[in-house]
C-alpha cells in the first residue's frame, strides 16, 4: 500500500516547511518527496537567453504526465527514475535518481492540484495559504541565494510570469484541497495528517508482514 499525499500554495507559501515536518514525524524510510519542480520540461534545445524567457509558471513548462506515470508505478509496488533539474542553466541534467516506493509519498510543487490525472493519484490534498508579501519575500530571496538570479531579473519574472499564473492557475487550485492551512498555524493540520500516516505505516507493516 502506497499513501500519497499532496502539498500545493504559492510560491514561498512554506511548501517545503510543511513536507519536511511530516517526513521528520515518520521513519525515514517509510516516506520519499517527490517534487513537481524537478519535471520542468527541458529546454537545452533553445539557447541560454530564450530559455530564461520562457513562462516557468505554466502548468504547461512541467511534464506532469511523466510524473503522473512515475506516481502510478510507485503505487504498484515498482521503483522509478525520476529527474533532476538545474534552476540555474533551465535545463534537465542528465542523471536521475532512482526512487523505490514506501509506504509515504509527498507530493509537492505549485501546480499539483491543477492537473486533474495528478490529483487522482493523491489520498489527500493539503493546500498553504500563505499572505502574497511573505511570499514574494521569500521567492526573491530563494532565487537569488539558491538560484543564481539577480534582483532585477526575479522582479522582472514575477510581475511576467509569477503573479499572473498564480492568480490565475494555483489560487483557484485550492478548490480541489482536502485542507487548507494557515501558513503559521499547522500544528493541529500536521498533528492530524501525522496521526494518519502513523496508521498507514501500520497497515502497511501489517500487510507486508
Amino acid at each position: 500500500m502506497v499513501y500519497v499525499i499532496g502539498i500545493a500554495g504559492g510560491t514561498g507559501s512554506g511548501k517545503t516547511t510543511l513536507a519536511k515536518a511530516l517526513t521528520t514525524a515518520i521513519p525515514s524510510e517509510h516516506v520519499t518527496t517527490i517534487e513537481h519542480d524537478h519535471y520542468y520540461r527541458d529546454r537545452s534545445d533553445l539557447a541560454p537567453d530564450e530559455r530564461s524567457q520562457l513562462n516557468y509558471d505554466h502548468p504547461e513548462s512541467l511534464e506532469t504526465a511523466l510524473m503522473v506515470e512515475h506516481l502510478t508505478a510507485l503505487k504498484a509496488g515498482n521503483a522509478v527514475d525520476i529527474p533532476q533539474y538545474d534552476f540555474v542553466t533551465h535545463s534537465r541534467r542528465t542523471e536521475r535518481v532512482r526512487v523505490n516506493p514506501t509506504p509515504i509519498i509527498v507530493v509537492e510543487g505549485i501546480l499539483v492540484f491543477d492537473n486533474e490525472a495528478l490529483r487522482q493519484t493523491m489520498d489527500v490534498k493539503l493546500f498553504v495559504d500563505t499572505d502574497a508579501d511573505i511570499r514574494v519575500m521569500r521567492r526573491i530571496r530563494r532565487d537569488i541565494e539558491q538560484r543564481g538570479r539577480t534582483f532585477q531579473s526575479v522582479r522582472e519574472q514575477y510581475y511576467r510570469t509569477v503573479r499572473p499564473m498564480h492568480l490565475a492557475f494555483v489560487e483557484p487550485s485550492k478548490r480541489w484541497a482536502d485542507l487548507i492551512i494557515p501558513e503559521g498555524d499547522a500544528r493541529v493540520a500536521l498533528d492530524l495528517v501525522v496521526h494518519k500516516l502513523r496508521a498507514v505505516i501500520a497497515d502497511a507493516l501489517a500487510e507486508a508482514g
